[in-house]
């Protein structure tokens, strides 16, 4: 059982917060696909759940690239904002936070799904702020009825396509479990809820008032906080590789 270092599902879910924690994890959103655009890489939304405000309550994607996989694994983790919400009108500042996971990609013959064991339905794609963006079911919710686990795809026009992404999607969440079970990682098996035992931790701040970003594990500081925003994620992933 391998996983494939070129191909990386990324998942993001707002967490405490409410309305400015789905906007901060759309800030996520953003910041990490113009990261991998500018990469040259693959970026292909799967599955979504937007808020108002530009934000999305989740945000699940496929990015495709050389040695995608160690280059963003260190992005899993719980990250937290500091900063003054749009619609706060008295100055406050509010701490909110977002929970990254990246698996790594897993190809068909390496993993294997019995067909028994999917249950799939389909729905009717819709795009942010709720509008219907087609008119007839091609979107696909595959349910594995082992684990429970859930996952969709509605990015792509073709059922077929969205059925092919979701087992993609499906495939690295049971590798991830099986990953887990065979490092006997404290915690047991993760689900897709946000916060389980080793993501509670938080990773980064990105602290508005102070205009910086602190990543918690290697005690590192960087300035520009907009900048990296805009996907300019290089100074921060270039400081792992030198740990």
């Amino acid at each position: 059982m391998k996983a494939n270092i070129n191909k990386v599902i990324l998942e993001i879910r707002a967490g405490t917060g409410g309305e400015e924690a789905a906007f901060f994890a759309g800030d996520l959103v953003r910041m990490y696909q113009k990261y991998v655009l500018k990469k040259g890489w693959q970026f292909r939304a799967l599955d979504f759940s937007a808020s108002s405000l530009r934000g999305y309550k989740t945000f699940i994607a496929e990015i495709e690239g050389a040695g995608v996989y160690d280059v963003l694994k260190h992005e899993s983790g719980v990250h937290r904002v500091q900063r003054t919400p749009e619609t706060e009108r008295s100055g406050r500042i509010h701490t909110s936070t977002a929970s990254v996971v990246v698996f790594p990609g897993v190809e068909p013959k390496e993993f294997e799904i019995k067909p028994e064991d999917v249950e799939l339905s389909l729905f009717r794609s819709g795009g942010p702020g709720g509008q219907n963006v087609n008119k007839v079911e091609t979107a696909v919710r595959i349910r594995h009825i082992p684990t429970g686990i859930i996952v969709a795809s509605q990015s792509e026009r073709s059922q077929a396509r969205n059925r092919e992404l979701a087992m993609n999607l499906l495939r690295a969440k049971l590798f991830d479990v099986e990953r887990q079970k065979q490092e006997q990682m404290v915690g047991g098996i993760r689900r897709e809820q946000i916060g389980s035992a080793e993501r509670a931790e938080k990773i980064r701040t990105y602290n508005f008032p102070q205009g910086r970003i602190t990543d918690h594990r290697i005690k590192k500081k960087w300035g520009n906080i907009e900048k990296i925003l805009d996907g300019e994620l290089e100074p921060i992933i270039s400081a792992f590789s030198h740990e």
